[in-house]
């Protein structure tokens, strides 16, 4: 059992400490996919703070056919989407990882890179932005992301392929070249 099971399951069997830990462990992560979704801070808070309400008034089931973590996600982007139809919103995600033995100097070229690529992520599809949010910047399997975003794994694997493959145009459009991109 993950902890986040093992706090949630602490919070049902009436320990109020495992609700606190609970959001303590996920609140933070949480609130950067919402955020991804939605594009505004104080919008992705306010979900993230729905979504915990939701776990407290309707104590859903974690049935344990997917981590904790995957299950809390799902939650979270019903949430928001339902929010969304409400207020006839529309939706928005990225990547990088830094070996520990690069120079200042990469450091710097790969910081900028990390920011390029968040900031043209925004242009891509919806769905291609929420899988490489997910995928890339949460570090989720395409299981994973394919289960919080209701989808078959082969249709997350294309729309990753397809957002890296708009991403690389994009980013040599804006001057940034290189095998690693």
């Amino acid at each position: 059992m993950d902890k986040g099971a093992e706090y949630y399951s602490r919070y049902l069997n009436g320990d109020d400490e495992g609700l606190v830990l609970l959001v303590r462990d996920y609140k933070d992560g949480l609130i950067m996919y919402l955020y991804g979704i939605c594009k505004n801070i104080h919008t992705a808070e306010d979900l993230c703070e729905d979504t915990f309400v939701r776990l407290v008034t309707k104590k859903p089931k974690y049935t344990g056919k997917a981590s904790f973590k995957t299950w809390l996600y799902t939650i979270g982007r019903n949430v928001a989407y339902s929010e969304m139809r409400k207020a006839h919103v529309h939706v928005s995600a990225d990547e990088l990882e830094i070996p520990d033995d690069m120079t200042l100097e990469e450091r710097y070229e790969t910081d900028e890179r990390r920011a390029a690529v968040r900031r043209l992520a925004g242009y891509l599809k919806p769905a291609q932005r929420e899988a490489v949010w997910l995928t890339y910047f949460e570090g989720m399997t395409v299981k994973e992301t394919a289960r919080i975003m209701k989808k078959n794994e082969g249709a997350v694997s294309l729309l990753l392929f397809r957002a890296k493959k708009e991403l690389k145009k994009m980013l040599e459009r804006e001057g940034i070249t290189g095998e690693d991109i």
